[in-house]
């Protein structure tokens, strides 16, 4: 009985000339497995593509509501945002794909997973990590590393490759953006974006939006309400996590919201340059962080910034299936249990403007904040604080007065 190796598959061209050389050079059975994190209609057609390209089996599993639930929404808590910008579309989705994979290839009794992901990203670490704490005995397969016996260098030359092996589908050798899609984000590079110095095609380029400019001249009020951190719904219509970022996508989208084109440090230590449209996450990300503003003391949310950046880190690394992400999201479920209530905002080309905010844990008092005297503040307090917080900056201004006589 030949072995069975479990392709990590998305039935475009790289994936598809995976299935004849897995077969060609390692003689396995392989198994497609497409994970839907929301790609929409890149899936449809999938099964008679996997099996014209000599796939035994095609698996095409529904994440969307796993993705959101336990991917998205502790980042969102932890207001996770990579080097200030990206909110980590694509990381969130491995190691959700890993897991399933390895349940896969545990079902059918496979010794190796196989991804077509390159030698220079990201995502062959996030894969392969997961992969590793979760089936450490599983063989891995990474055909773009295997330079010896995977010999494709261009989309022509993955065509020809499938063309030799009776597999005549209508891929186009036409360069494109390269794309990642789920129902979190879109993200494109390659093309003009490889020099830094050009400016985005964006009319070529925007799948999920618009530009700011060409977003209706009219802003538009959105009213969101969270139970203990978690969206619950939009505009007065209680939802599923996954829905809310639906119609916040289309929201966003209309309004040109969540536009970032960065260049950022990919793990592999090169500087890569993208841009990414996150419409519903952005919004999502700025509602919540407009309730915490409400709702958590100073030296909580101190902490859990830090928390929020080593949470991104964490992600983007690929070390989802690790004691300190487990360790971090503990901490982050704890702040989360008051934050609770409503957030009121407007859409307005490219901008999330507030407009008003409500908690039944609210930790503001009008009577403390106004510059009128409330209960329980005395201006006079103030003097002693100051002369103990100032103490230090003081003490050294002396010294070193001394020192220069």
């Amino acid at each position: 009985m030949k072995e069975k190796v479990v392709l990590a598959y998305s039935g475009g061209l790289d994936t598809t000339a995976i299935i004849p050389w897995l077969k060609e050079h390692f003689d396995y059975e392989v198994i497609c497995c497409c994970i839907d994190c929301g790609q929409g209609s890149e899936l449809d057609g999938l099964e008679e593509r996997a099996k014209l390209s000599g796939a035994s089996k095609l698996y095409i599993e529904d994440l969307v509501d796993d993705f959101c639930d336990n991917y998205i929404v502790p980042c969102v808590q932890a207001g996770a945002v990579y080097e200030n910008k990206y909110l980590l579309g694509t990381s969130m989705a491995r190691p959700a794909i890993a897991k399933r994979l390895v349940e896969i290839a545990r079902k059918e009794g496979a010794s190796a997973i196989c991804h077509g992901a390159t030698g220079k990203g990201n995502d062959q670490i996030r894969f392969e990590l997961g992969i590793k704490a979760l089936a450490p005995d599983l063989k891995i397969i990474a055909p773009w590393r295997m330079t010896d016996i995977w010999t494709m260098q261009s989309r022509e030359d993955e065509i020809a490759y499938c063309k030799q092996h009776g597999i005549d589908l209508p891929f186009s050798a036409d360069s494109s953006y390269s794309r990642d899609r789920n129902l979190w984000h879109i993200s494109h590079e390659g093309l003009e974006l490889e020099d830094p110095a050009s400016e985005p095609n964006y009319d070529h380029l925007l799948v999920l939006g618009v530009t700011p400019e060409k977003a209706p001249d009219e802003g538009e009020y959105v009213t969101m309400a969270f139970e203990k951190g978690i969206p619950v719904s939009v505009n007065g219509q209680k939802m599923k996590v996954s829905d809310i970022i639906r119609k916040l996508n289309e929201l966003g989208g209309k309004h040109g919201i969540g536009i970032i084109d960065i260049v950022e440090n990919r793990v592999v230590g090169m500087k890569s340059r993208g841009v990414y449209e996150t419409p519903g996450g952005t919004i999502l990300m700025e509602a919540h962080q407009q309730l915490e503003e409400l709702v958590l003391d100073r030296a909580t949310m101190e902490t859990k910034k830090d928390m929020g950046n080593k949470m991104a880190q964490i992600v983007y690394e690929g070390k989802w299936f690790t004691p300190l992400r487990e360790a971090v999201q503990a901490f982050v479920e704890s702040t989360q249990q008051y934050v609770t209530g409503e957030v009121k905002f407007k859409l307005y080309k490219g901008n999330i403007i507030k407009a008003g905010t409500t908690s039944p844990y609210s930790l503001y008092s009008e009577s403390l904040a106004s510059f009128t005297t409330g209960e329980l503040y005395d201006h006079h307090d103030a003097d002693g604080f100051i002369t103990l917080f100032g103490l230090p900056l003081k003490v050294r201004a002396m010294k070193m007065a001394e020192a220069e006589k």
